[in-house]
């Protein structure tokens, strides 16, 4: 999306992980349950809670990459997902701030994972980025280019030192 805000203005909205209760869509039923309050940088741990179908979804985020106020990337240690890496990026344009969200993941479960990310888990989660960049729209008082988020299964699970790659997970 592109806002109509300074880049630092739109960057501090999103670094602030309190601020996804804002703009995530109500039937998600989402919270912050960090048991200390989450300072934003580099290896900075964040629980989550939200329902998904009726079903009650504990995760635990790291940020593995923090650049402000270009990008940060955030990746699950728990979550339903195999794999999850989120990028988050932020480029000064004319007229304002291009956010673009890149999502990588991988549903357990082989064939029937595949499958389900075909049936619905894209679709889902195009719903879900699609929300909160309405909602953000709607915050920053119109004006914003609404984009489509990038949301993509990947077959192999990427495999980089520092990140929260399976490997990195399991210390």
């Amino acid at each position: 999306m592109i806002v109509p805000k300074p880049i630092e203005d739109v960057f501090e909205m999103f670094e602030n992980p309190y601020n996804l209760a804002i703009i995530t869509p109500p039937w998600l039923h989402f919270l912050v349950t960090s048991k200390e309050k989450v300072q934003m940088r580099l290896g900075a741990e964040i629980d989550y809670r939200f329902t998904w179908l009726g079903i009650p979804m504990n995760w635990r985020t790291r940020i593995t990459s923090y650049a402000p106020p270009a990008q940060f990337v955030d990746e699950a240690l728990r979550s339903p997902y195999v794999f999850w890496r989120h990028l988050h990026t932020f480029e000064s344009v004319p007229g304002g701030t291009l956010v673009r969200d890149q999502v990588d993941y991988k549903l357990p479960l082989g064939p029937f994972g595949r499958l389900a990310h075909w049936i619905s888990v894209r679709a889902n989660l195009v719903t879900i980025f699609t929300y909160r960049q309405q909602t953000l729209d709607t915050y920053w008082g119109g004006g914003s280019q609404i984009t489509w988020p990038t949301v993509r299964s990947v077959e192999s699970l990427p495999s980089v030192p520092g990140t929260a790659s399976p490997e990195y997970r399991s210390r």
